[in-house]
């Protein structure tokens, strides 16, 4: 339960500094951000599984590539979802989603290395 807690604070402070360095996205607050977070985890658990199911085949044409096409539209979702978050566009929201990708897998990363 912490380091879920812990994740979401990470992805919420991470989603701020994207916004800050890259133009095309807009977080309005902390609490904004927090919100986004939240939103993310959630349409990754309920969204994701049946938009990868449902275009499995050009998933397994792309080689998995497709799979960033997806995690831009979970980003787009959570724009249209959440006041104080703007995505100017799809490769913003493209960028956004492989910057913030890498950022919580490094994150994950070291928190399993502190387990050990």
């Amino acid at each position: 339960m912490f380091k879920t807690i812990l994740r979401i604070f990470f992805t919420a402070f991470v989603t701020m500094l994207l916004a800050y360095f890259l133009p095309g996205i807009y977080v309005e607050s902390a609490e904004a951000a927090l919100i986004v977070a939240i939103v993310l985890g959630l349409l990754r658990v309920f969204v994701k599984p049946v938009l990868i199911l449902l275009t499995l085949p050009v998933t397994v044409f792309t080689l998995g590539l497709f799979l960033l096409v997806i995690n831009a539209l979970i980003i787009l979702m959570a724009d249209n979802l959440v006041k104080g978050f703007d995505v100017s566009g799809f490769w913003y929201a493209l960028l956004f989603s492989i910057l913030l990708s890498m950022f919580q897998s490094a994150f994950n990363q070291a928190l399993e290395n502190k387990k050990q």
